[in-house]
């Protein structure tokens, strides 16, 4: 087997976890939101930039894939509470933002109401991956 062809294992994992009562549109934009945010505060999940054959510049995406789950209200609030109790880069959408059409008022919507009772319809979470797979208990594979 050549260097090129040993599959890449990393030690560390992207998640992202959604409610599994959103419409699919809702998934998408959901977990489009969450991912966005990862970048900004772990630059090193980011890859290097791509170019086509002829040249053409695209933007780096993720160095690693990114797992999406599904679970209930119930399993989002639990995956919450350890990944805060862990202290994992972690991003939020909440029910709230699907009635928000801005930045400012989707930060407002998340400010006004206490980690614990958030009504979650995401989270993306980054970390090693034992830790992401303990966050994530009871989460199923998204379909």
């Amino acid at each position: 087997m050549t260097i090129e062809s040993t599959p890449v294992r990393f030690d560390t994992k992207i998640a992202v976890l959604l409610r599994d009562d959103l419409a699919p549109w809702q998934r998408l934009n959901v977990t489009a939101f969450l991912v966005s945010g990862l970048g900004t505060e772990v630059p090193e999940v980011i890859g290097e930039a791509y170019a086509d054959a002829d040249g053409t510049p695209y933007l780096p995406m993720f160095r690693q894939p990114v797992l999406v789950l599904e679970g209930a209200k119930e399993v989002l609030t639990a995956a919450h509470g350890r990944a805060v109790a862990r202290a994992l880069p972690r991003a939020v959408f909440t029910s709230d933002l699907f009635a928000t059409g801005n930045d400012r008022d989707n930060r407002a919507a998340v400010r006004a109401v206490p980690g614990d009772q958030l009504d979650l319809a995401g989270l993306a979470v980054y970390g090693p991956r034992n830790a992401v797979d303990k966050v994530l208990k009871g989460a199923r594979m998204h379909p």
